[in-house]
């Protein structure tokens, strides 16, 4: 009897806890907080549309820009932001000259007394550095020939998958650079390295 009694009193203290005030208030606040939150969600969404839709104008006046968003895997905002980082890409005799602009050359790390191993410099733009890395990882998941060149990269040639993605970093360095600098369109045939175009 004392068993059933002890459940009875622990149902009790239950629903009235549920329906004390200071639970409802709890709730209340919760529920505020929360619509809160989701109003802050939907401000920053329209906030983000009308920054995506002034970018897009602004890459339409820029003759490259429109050749370059052509290709799958390249989004207005990756490119909007090497853009802003790197200025104007048919000033760069060579990609390898915008991957030393973003310190994503290989330098060789040393001191005094040791030599080191070669690895990325690092000393240059770290927004542009970010923004390059952000591209080819877009490429290797949307691009068809970054995809296949990094797959060959992991499997056949036994890199590490980060190498493959650094040395993909130099392939759209010199992409972006070559199309700027020639005026042309993407051509998926010089992308691919002669062992995989055969």
């Amino acid at each position: 009897m004392k068993r059933h009694s002890g459940k009875r009193k622990a149902r009790a203290l239950t629903a009235f806890a549920s329906n004390s005030v200071g639970s409802k208030q709890a709730t209340h606040a919760y529920k505020l907080h929360l619509k809160q939150l989701l109003d802050e969600y939907d401000l920053a969404t329209e906030q983000l549309k009308t920054v995506e839709t002034e970018i897009i104008a602004v890459l339409d006046r820029i003759p490259f820009a429109k050749l370059m968003l052509a290709v799958k895997g390249i989004s207005a905002i990756s490119l909007a932001g090497i853009l802003g980082e790197a200025g104007d890409l048919s000033g760069f005799v060579h990609g390898n000259a915008l991957l030393r602009h973003a310190g994503l050359n290989l330098a060789e790390a040393s001191s005094g007394k040791w030599t080191g191993q070669m690895k990325i410099s690092k000393r240059g733009r770290s927004r542009l550095r970010r923004f390059i890395f952000m591209m080819t990882m877009s490429l290797v998941a949307n691009n068809p020939e970054f995809k296949a060149i990094h797959a060959y990269n992991v499997q056949v040639k036994k890199m590490k998958k980060m190498r493959s993605l650094m040395k993909l970093c130099g392939k759209l360095a010199r992409v972006l650079v070559g199309m700027a600098r020639s005026q042309e369109a993407y051509n998926p045939h010089k992308t691919m390295p002669l062992q995989l175009a055969a």
